[in-house]
């Protein structure tokens, strides 16, 4: 069997998404890629939480073809592929309905950084991006939604702001493996949370919602003191 070692990974990030209440049903997936190799372990397709096994991961090459696995991969699979493809640094992929993240994406509204606990793990906003065209959905939806995140990301550094949610559908989350994506996607439910209470609250009190957000200095101090050239969080 392919990549023993890494499907016992990828096992373990899929089955922390219904144990940190991401995802119900089989409303989520998870991969890593062994980037020497240059083939990834994804979920497979529609198979509950409970029956799943490392062995039934599924490997995928590049372009998202099945190498190894007796399932279909997760219908999300170009879309990871095409992440892969596009950011080298990117290890991980996590992709949820979580339900709070999920309600800002069927706004079409991104995440703006009110405070520092977003800071501490995105610098700046969890970005929305656009909605995919009539055409992009009947040409190759999966991989038309790469397409979208990637395009969205043009001109930032996807591990400076590791997530994003597809506009109409949910969040995405990535990082160094796809352990890191998980503990992504944990935070991006919660800023929603947040974030939504937040918005709430000033509109109760009857403040601006703009004046709520975090100064640019907070949000540099943050997110440096953890991920900065001279980052000083935690234990060496």
């Amino acid at each position: 069997m392919m990549l023993k070692e890494l499907r016992e990974k990828v096992y373990e990030a899929n089955m922390d998404l219904p144990k940190h209440g991401l995802v119900v049903f089989t409303w989520g997936n998870a991969s890593e890629i062994d980037r020497e190799k240059g083939l990834f372990v994804i979920k497979p397709s529609g198979v509950d939480y409970d029956e799943l096994t490392p062995e039934s991961m599924v490997v995928c090459d590049m372009d998202g073809n099945v190498v190894e696995g007796d399932l279909n991969p997760s219908s999300d699979t170009a879309t990871h592929a095409c992440l892969y493809r596009a950011w080298e640094n990117v290890g991980g992929i996590v992709h949820t309905h979580s339900t709070v993240a999920t309600a800002w994406a069927q706004a079409g509204r991104s995440i703006p950084c009110y405070g520092t606990t977003q800071a501490d793990y995105f610098y700046g906003e969890v970005p929305c991006m656009r909605g995919l065209t009539k055409e992009e959905i009947e040409e190759a939806y999966e991989l038309n939604t790469g397409n979208v995140i990637v395009e969205g990301f043009e001109g930032k550094d996807p591990m400076a702001q590791p997530g994003c949610l597809v506009r109409n559908h949910g969040p995405f989350t990535w990082g160094k493996d796809a352990a890191a994506a998980v503990y992504h996607a944990v935070v991006v439910e919660e800023v929603a949370k947040m974030s939504r209470d937040a918005e709430l609250l000033c509109v109760a009190a009857g403040r601006a919602i703009d004046d709520a957000k975090a100064p640019q200095y907070l949000l540099d101090k943050h997110y440096m003191r953890k991920h900065g050239p001279n980052a000083y969080y935690g234990q060496k």
